[in-house]
């Protein structure tokens, strides 16, 4: 990874300045389920549960934010998303249309699992520590290699076992122990639901791989995006509120803001992608569990223990160090 071109410095500081934003969105999400001192000043925070009731809440809240932002940006960016779009609901009898509704299954069946593991995201972080929450969920390399395995016959290397090994024992050392902040039961939930928000998202990483082959990744955001405002909006529908002691102020203020640092974080990385290629930005992008611990610590001072840290340490250098070796291979 050359560091003269200045183009390709310029991609490395933005890949890093949107690792750092996303970090943030996840201390939102942290201070909107939990009560906290932010900055050590203000106690702001615990306004929901951490059900899946409430995640689906918070979700409609944020995407109704991000979609339209998205929305305008698509059609900026890329042109000709609006005629790619009505070709894909276009009838006829031609193997084309056939490809067209493959595709088109493909993009909505990863908006569900995108549903799916953001709201299983949602509660591991309201229920344990975030940067241990973020880093359970960054195991999903191991189930994704596992399944290109299976579905694209990608046998893993001698090296991307010994990888995927580190990353195993990584997330075990990140694992939280039973304290007054913390009970089993609370923990015992918050890592199922990271650990089956990794799983869930390597699914979604398989599929878009296969989808993008043939769809804009715009354009295929944009539907991924789209299709969880309207799953969880549904979800609202047909499990609704029951409490209607909710301080929607706060609430709202949270989500507008946690969409609009969402919006920024995939803007950023998107354009680094474009400077630096994808696989540069992956191992970039594998110091998001450290840098969600550093933050919040630094912003609601949630602190971890040496061999927690320790843990992070290990799953961010598994991570890179994956992301390395498939670019290498590539």
């Amino acid at each position: 990874m050359s560091f003269q071109n200045p183009l390709n410095v310029l991609g490395i500081l933005t890949v890093l300045l949107s690792s750092l934003v996303l970090a943030f969105h996840n201390i939102i999400v942290r201070v909107l389920f939990s009560e906290h001192f932010v900055l050590g000043l203000f106690l702001l925070g615990g306004y929901v549960k951490p059900d899946l009731q409430n995640s689906f809440l918070l979700m409609f809240m944020r995407m109704l934010v991000v979609v339209p932002l998205m929305a305008a940006l698509a059609f900026k960016l890329y042109p000709s998303a609006g005629k790619q779009l009505r070709d894909l609901f276009q009838r006829d009898t031609s193997s084309t249309q056939r490809d067209r509704t493959n595709v088109l299954l493909q993009a909505f069946g990863c908006g569900v699992l995108m549903f799916v593991y953001v709201a299983l995201l949602y509660i591991a972080i309201g229920l344990i520590p975030t940067g241990i929450a973020v880093t359970l969920f960054f195991s999903y390399p191991i189930f994704t290699a596992l399944l290109a395995w299976k579905f694209f016959g990608d046998r893993p290397t001698l090296f991307r076992w010994l990888v995927m090994g580190i990353i195993l024992v990584g997330s075990v050392l990140t694992v939280p122990q039973s304290s007054s902040s913390f009970n089993s039961s609370a923990i015992a939930i918050g890592i199922f639901a990271s650990v089956g928000a990794g799983i869930v998202y390597a699914f979604y990483c398989v599929i878009a791989q296969k989808c993008l082959e043939k769809f804009h990744p715009i354009l295929f955001t944009w539907i991924s995006f789209a299709s969880t405002l309207v799953l969880s909006g549904i979800s609202l529908i047909f499990w609704p509120l029951h409490s209607t002691q909710l301080d929607w102020t706060p609430m709202w203020i949270c989500s507008i803001l946690s969409g609009l640092v969402s919006f920024a974080g995939h803007t950023l990385n998107n354009l680094g992608i474009r400077m630096i290629s994808a696989t540069k930005a992956s191992i970039i992008g594998a110091s998001s569990p450290a840098l969600t611990a550093l933050i919040a610590w630094a912003t609601i001072s949630e602190h971890l223990n040496l061999i927690q840290s320790l843990g992070i340490g290990i799953v961010t250098l598994g991570i890179a160090l994956l992301s390395g070796e498939k670019r290498s291979s590539a």
